[in-house]
């Protein structure tokens, strides 16, 4: 969130221009677009439009609204104080989390007439020069700690039946499902109703899939609202898989993890990309389980260096990928460790016409 400091970043646009970017990835944040409820400050989204534009570089706002890195600290201060009206999720025991319940209607609402006024803001200043090109849907979603959400409303939609347009979507692509999803929903010899354990089996897979529903669901509304007034591509960015999770809730559960996208294409058809952070070793493998499925390839997070280099010279010249985005490189643009990838950069930005 760097970019939210206008006196941090000045001295950053120019070296990050030099280095041969020329996209930047830079967060808006809901509490400082909405600091009193229904009152919107649209001031940091100017300033970080005009500084891009004047540096000549390009943007995708990340939106940190209800959720980043999985957790709940960007949502306005009148959200934080009512956690009646914008519940939290909670555990078995029915303790608290840190984290938004994705089953919060009113929470969802309240995070989309934000990002709706923000759409529409951005509409009216830059639809003609469109520094904007790209926009970021919260910040690697779901659940910390456990494979699904036990708050109230969460633990009454686990018991009612899964809604008939997720087992539409199963039940009309079942030949091109990933395998996933396929194994999953064999539990039950591919059912067409039921309740979500009827559905999937009881165990943390299913919770996870009922948690993916819902986070999904909840981003697509935010998402649609948003394409209301300015209709610009939207993606979202998962916390990966690590070598040492054995379960969902040892990662996120419920965000855009590879085997999650059947879900993620039911539920939210105004997400258009499902994009890994990586800063594992296994790069190649990591991106083909993240272009399934005709997914387009984007890395929102990952490695600068001489590593990171390699990384985006295989995914943009083997997988296609439309952006690599090595992490807090601004601080690092013109080091002499970054030498190899600002070269590259500085290629790919002369060789864009043939590329695109």
């Amino acid at each position: 969130s760097s970019s939210s400091s206008a006196e941090y970043m000045e001295p950053h646009w120019k070296a990050l221009k030099q280095a041969g970017i020329n996209t930047a990835l830079a967060v808006v944040t809901w509490e400082m677009i909405e600091p009193e409820q229904g009152k919107y400050d649209f001031s940091s989204v100017d300033r970080i439009v005009a500084e891009a534009r004047e540096n000549g570089l390009k943007l995708c706002l990340l939106w940190f609204g209800s959720w980043k890195n999985g957790m709940s600290s960007y949502q306005p201060l009148y959200i934080k104080l009512d956690s009646e009206s914008y519940p939290l999720a909670e555990t078995p025991q029915g303790k608290n989390l840190p984290i938004l319940s994705s089953l919060g209607a009113y929470t969802r609402d309240a995070d989309a007439a934000a990002y709706r006024a923000m759409m529409a803001h951005l509409r009216e200043i830059d639809s003609r020069e469109q520094t904007v090109v790209m926009m970021q849907m919260q910040n690697e979603v779901g659940l910390h700690g456990h494979s699904r959400d036990y708050c109230p409303a969460a633990s009454k939609a686990f018991v009612n039946p899964v809604p008939k347009q997720l087992l539409d979507y199963l039940s009309e692509h079942k030949d091109s499902l990933l395998p996933e999803t396929l194994q999953a929903w064999e539990q039950s010899g591919c059912a067409t109703s039921g309740t979500w354990e009827q559905v999937f089996g009881k165990n943390w897979r299913c919770d996870e899939i009922f948690m993916a529903w819902n986070y999904a669901s909840y981003m697509n509304y935010i998402a649609a609202e948003g394409k209301k007034e300015y209709d610009i591509p939207v993606f979202v960015n998962a916390w990966i898989v690590q070598p040492e999770d054995t379960r969902a809730g040892n990662y996120p559960s419920g965000g855009p993890q590879a085997q999650n996208h059947d879900i993620y294409r039911a539920a939210a058809p105004s997400i258009d990309i499902l994009s890994p952070d990586i800063y594992l070793d296994d790069f190649p493998q990591i991106l083909a389980m993240y272009s399934r499925s005709g997914n387009p390839v984007f890395i929102p997070e990952s490695r600068d260096g001489q590593g990171g280099a390699a990384n985006a010279a295989y995914a943009i010249g083997a997988m296609g990928a439309i952006g690599y985005s090595p992490f807090g490189f601004e601080r690092r643009a013109l080091d002499s460790g970054n030498e190899t990838f600002s070269e590259l950069y500085r290629m790919l930005d002369g060789a864009s016409a043939q590329i695109l």
